[in-house]
């Protein structure tokens, strides 16, 4: 490469390589800073820390959930995937929307539900299950549909020629399907699993609602309530050791999966499977997730709203407008962030620029606890003006919804030719107004999807809220957790399910625009 063409690239690559470096750090150094702060104990004091029994308690509480949900993540997702792919029931597609829209319903709201909906003067007459059972229920039923998603694509992408070939060496369907097909179906369950299990371990609300000590709810009264900062940083830091081993697992099972696979796809779908006399009992199973993810927990929130007292409509008013104060500029500002990191990543594909990218997905695979403790104790040493104040608040949350908006903006960028920015730059355009004029406006539809997914999970989510909103700062999230606390039910419906109609509302406008179904 001549020396300027050289300079040429540099100066291409300048405008969108510091923005994405400073991200970079942005989610990577306060991580680092929470380690350094675990460090700072004493010899004894660590000692001490490591060989508490509550470690080894807290261990086995969040392995103990976490292979339950995903147990009966698959007990529901597996046929439910399959149901809606291989058999000739009608209307496969729209119960596959309803069977995707308990996305919605965050965790503290589905244990609200749970809470408000049994025990004395709930809605049904069952016991109050909390504890690890509730939160094995509730869990699963909100985070399945991640799983079956996963799976539902993956049926669509199998190769039928192969179960055609077992059957006709002899094996029965049965047979041929777990044979043949269920092999290829590996790589998407062990996708899923990561989702659904980054989901569990970074679950705060629903543990802390009904009552099951893991490691986020542990670290949260360390940090709230016995005010022992240096056990919350260990915890959070265990809490990361256990998401890391989880993701290098997740790719240790998945690489010889992939190079073994035998199925490589087809675009011939598989003879729909007659279900015939079982299909009553089908279409009873698909509705089973249905009623007791969707349904019930909207008719619990519309029926106890409207026990909801007029006269504190003003409260909800004033938690919306919190909430999309927050929400508003962290949308933007983590499309603003993703826009250099995806530039970077198709425009100059490289190992930096996959690191970096690979950094900004940790920012959201961190669980959101040990994330907004990490940036409290950063916050403190180096900028502590800023400590307890909406900016921190919205900084934060765009970080850790960066990932969620990287992916849209990266999709749409792929579609826009390179040679148009190029024909701009032989005009004289530099490479920030070539790429404003000429890309950025054939990038909305992506930017959009990415500001909607960052700007919903931003409205629901808890614990980064919970720590670093100022002080008085009510949202809608944090309401539904306060009153929920307190057992009161009626107050909290309201804020609840605005959450739920509103995440509702964005799942479903995201699933009918990509046409997913």
């Amino acid at each position: 490469m001549t020396k300027a063409r050289s300079l040429h690239h540099l100066t291409g690559l300048l405008p969108f390589l510091v923005p994405a470096l400073l991200t970079g750090g942005g989610v990577a150094l306060p991580l680092l800073y929470l380690v350094l702060r675990a460090l700072e104990a004493d010899p004894e004091t660590l000692k001490e820390i490591l060989l508490r029994p509550k470690n080894l308690e807290l261990l086995g509480n969040t392995l103990a959930l976490l292979l339950g949900v995903l147990a009966l993540t698959t007990l529901l997702a597996l046929p439910l995937a399959f149901l809606t792919t291989r058999t000739d029931l009608k209307g496969k597609r729209f119960l596959a929307v309803l069977l995707t829209l308990p996305l919605a319903i965050p965790g503290y709201v589905g244990a609200y539900v749970l809470l408000a909906a049994t025990g004395p003067g709930g809605l049904l007459p069952l016991p109050r299950p909390e504890g690890y059972w509730g939160a094995l229920l509730v869990l699963s039923l909100i985070t399945y549909p991640y799983l079956f998603l996963s799976l539902r694509a993956a049926f669509l992408g199998l190769d039928p020629s192969l179960e055609e070939a077992a059957r006709t060496l002899g094996a029965g369907p049965w047979r041929a399907f777990f044979q043949a097909a269920f092999p290829q179906l590996l790589p998407a369950l062990l996708s899923g699993y990561l989702v659904v299990g980054l989901h569990v371990l970074g679950d705060f609300g629903t543990v802390s609602l009904l009552r099951y000590e893991t490691f986020s709810y542990a670290i949260y009264l360390q940090y709230n309530a016995a005010f022992d900062r240096v056990y919350a940083a260990w915890l959070a830091l265990f809490l990361l050791l256990f998401t890391g081993g989880l993701l290098l697992l997740e790719g240790l099972l998945l690489r010889p999966l992939s190079l073994a696979r035998t199925g490589k796809g087809s675009g011939r779908r598989a003879k729909p499977i007659r279900l015939g006399a079982w299909t009553p009992l089908a279409y009873l199973l698909l509705l089973v997730p249905i009623l007791l993810a969707l349904a019930l927990p909207f008719y619990a929130l519309f029926h106890l709203a409207s026990r909801f007292p007029r006269e504190s409509l003003s409260g909800l008013l004033e938690a919306l407008g919190h909430s999309a104060l927050a929400a508003v500029p962290a949308a933007f500002l983590a499309v603003g962030m993703a826009l250099p990191l995806a530039y970077l990543g198709v425009r100059y594909p490289s190992p930096a620029s996959r690191l970096l990218e690979r950094v900004a997905y940790l920012g959201y695979a961190v669980p959101p606890l040990a994330f907004a403790l990490a940036w409290i104790f950063l916050s403190l040493r180096t900028f502590p003006f800023l400590y307890g104040t909406l900016p921190l608040l919205v900084l934060v949350l765009a970080f850790h919804f960066l990932a969620e908006s990287l992916g849209p903006v990266r999709g749409a960028l792929y579609q826009v030719p390179k040679r148009l920015e190029e024909a701009a730059r032989t005009l004289g355009e530099t490479p920030t107004r070539a790429f404003f004029r000429i890309t950025f406006p054939l990038l909305w539809r992506g930017a959009a999807a990415g500001g909607a997914l960052a700007f919903i999970g931003a409205v629901k989510e808890l614990p980064l809220t919970l720590l670093l909103a100022p002080m008085g700062y009510a949202t809608l999230a944090t309401r539904v957790f306060g009153y929920t606390q307190e057992a009161m039910f009626a107050e909290a419906a309201p804020f609840a399910l605005l959450i739920a109609l509103l995440s509702a509302a964005f799942v479903g406008v995201l699933l009918w625009s990509e046409r997913r179904f």
